[in-house]
């Protein structure tokens, strides 16, 4: 019966406690899918960039004596201000989050949502934000296209977006069909900057038939992992010209820069 709980096409069992397992990362046991000491030794708490969570120095100098950014941006977000007005996220995508993650949404394993939503809701200003959200805002994941959620089995994006919502216990709703992805694209990881902002162009469009839903409201668009930013500012652009007035980025965790 459990089993059949985690399957794709069945409601996934968000409401159940996290299971007491083997640590994936040192093999402890007993304990959650990562025990608290793992969970403490990668993921530290650092300095990241207001607009696309980039770590950052901690002196936030520009180079002149003196002059300080203010809100935390790096020099790109000051020069090229991204469509979100804040971007969170919870860990560097390097080990082991980066294995657990690949394992979580190509191993179909979407039993891990509840564990990693609840690494997301630890970070440094996601609580605050999910708590002000009033019924009529939005929690969005990213879409996948019609080929890869097939592939793929589910929508890591989705599972994740349910889970924050539950165990954060905030008013907005999680919807995952008023954002769509019409565009099947080649894996991003594959491409530099300027060819992934061209790979995504024409990519996510709003239902044109719930756009009204937007108007006014805050939104959450949340994603696994984030690398250059450009998948969730593209989507977050077709959000904006939908009407939407307020979009927080949230990711798991984010590609360092190279």
């Amino acid at each position: 019966m459990f089993k059949r709980l985690l399957t794709p096409r069945f409601n996934l069992p968000f409401s159940l406690p996290l299971l007491v397992s083997q640590c994936a990362v040192c093999n402890s046991w007993p304990t959650r899918q990562v025990c608290a000491p793992c969970v403490s030794r990668f993921s530290p708490q650092t300095l990241r960039c207001a607009a696309c969570a980039l770590d950052l120095p901690s002196d936030l100098s520009l180079g002149t004596a003196g002059i300080k950014t203010d809100p935390r941006l790096c020099i790109d977000c000051i020069r090229h201000p991204p469509p979100v007005d804040n971007t969170l996220v919870a860990v560097t995508y390097a080990y082991p989050w980066s294995e657990l993650i690949t394992r979580y949404k190509f191993g179909n394993r979407p039993g891990w949502a509840p564990f990693f939503a609840d690494i997301l809701l630890g970070a440094a200003g996601v609580r605050p934000v999910l708590e002000a959200l009033h019924a009529d805002d939005l929690i969005i994941p990213m879409p996948l296209s019609a080929e890869r959620l097939q592939s793929r089995g589910f929508n890591q994006a989705w599972a994740l977006a349910r889970a924050v919502s539950l165990q954060a216990g905030t008013l907005a709703q999680s919807d995952a069909r008023l954002l769509l992805r019409v565009k099947h694209t080649q894996p991003q990881t594959t491409l530099q900057r300027e060819a992934r902002l061209a790979n995504l162009k024409g990519a996510f469009q709003v239902d044109p038939l719930r756009a009204s839903r937007l108007a006014g409201r805050r939104v959450v668009l949340l994603d696994d992992v984030m690398t250059t930013g450009a998948s969730l500012f593209t989507a977050a652009e077709a959000l904006r010209a939908a009407g939407a007035a307020h979009i927080t980025a949230m990711a798991l965790a984010r590609t360092p820069a190279t």
